[in-house]
């Protein structure tokens, strides 16, 4: 769905090319997320898409189309934008903000009340409780929520996320992270994500491409890159704890066993491993036992250990 071939840029008086000569191709679907040091490339990338920035040369494709050879506004409003700080129009309500795009189209406003309103309910957001707010009178979280529901108003086949939740507070994030992570994979949009959270970019990225200097050092899934860093400083970048974050991809139902364990704390089979060891951190037991509707099974502390082994092996 898009794909960038060859694509470099250079901005003017600076030492060396911000984006060299970089291929890189997300699938349709799926969700991929760039991350780096600042000044890596990262975000020129991701605006290069959508023609924010110009490339000096190589392709930009969405589609298979070239986004040079259109369009720029038309380009822009067939492709979903959050970023950092969200960008709401200050002075008018969560509706309108919504509602935008779909204005601009040309959409009845009939057709716009109603997609305000899914995208609200999607977003978590009760339509009789914030179509008439202002921005002002939300959360950090909530704008957030906006954002995303703005940029998915007019459905766009791909959506732009530069930064999306550096804003927010970290407990918000990581409920954000988890939760608009979980709707862009139910609606099977292509996203590309910037982000300098290595958290954010295994919680929320099918694939992780991780730059430096304007290149593309490993380009992978969450789980191979945290058990084989390509080198030194992928392995570094990702951090010493990279076992735990591999634990924060992976549900605890998948290592569970057969079998009650009435005595021992409930935990839901979707929850993940790391939260799985914080609880039996924090209960001392050496076992839980997963709630739901399947039938009885739990989840060891020693199972916890050896998969995180496996991590760093």
């Amino acid at each position: 769905m898009i794909r960038l071939e060859g694509v470099s840029k250079r901005f003017p008086g600076a030492e060396r090319a911000a984006v060299e000569t970089l291929d890189l191709a997300v699938a349709e679907g799926s969700v991929c997320a760039l991350i780096g040091p600042s000044g890596c490339g990262k975000s020129t990338t991701l605006r290069m898409v959508n023609r924010l920035v110009e490339p000096d040369s190589g392709r930009v494709l969405v589609a298979g189309e070239d986004v040079t050879r259109g369009d720029p506004v038309a380009l822009r409003r067939r492709i979903g934008y959050v970023l950092q700080g969200v960008g709401l129009f200050p002075h008018r309500s969560v509706a309108d903000n919504v509602g935008t795009v779909p204005g601009l189209l040309g959409w009845k406003r009939a057709r716009i009340a109603a997609r305000v309103d899914a995208m609200l309910d999607l977003v978590g957001l009760d339509p009789a409780a914030y179509r008439a707010r202002r921005p002002h009178e939300l959360s950090g979280g909530q704008r957030q929520r906006v954002g995303v529901a703005r940029a998915r108003a007019a459905d766009p086949p791909v959506l732009l996320m530069d930064e999306p939740f550096g804003a927010v507070d970290p407990v918000a994030r990581d409920r954000l992270q988890a939760e608009i992570g979980a709707i862009l994979r139910n609606l099977g949009k292509t996203v590309l994500i910037v982000t300098h959270d290595i958290d954010e970019a295994m919680r929320m990225g099918d694939r992780v491409v991780l730059m430096r200097e304007g290149r593309i050092v490993q380009a992978d899934t969450p789980a191979r890159i945290l058990a084989h860093p390509a080198d030194a400083y992928v392995a570094g970048f990702v951090g010493q704890d990279r076992a735990l974050r591999r634990l924060a991809l992976i549900p605890a139902g998948t290592l569970a066993v057969p079998g009650a364990r009435p005595e021992a704390p409930a935990i839901r089979p979707e929850a993940s491993l790391r939260e799985a060891l914080a609880l039996l951190l924090a209960t001392g037991s050496d076992h839980l036992a997963l709630t739901g509707e399947g039938p009885p099974a739990h989840l060891s502390l020693a199972a916890i250990r050896a998969e995180a082994a496996r991590a760093v092996d």
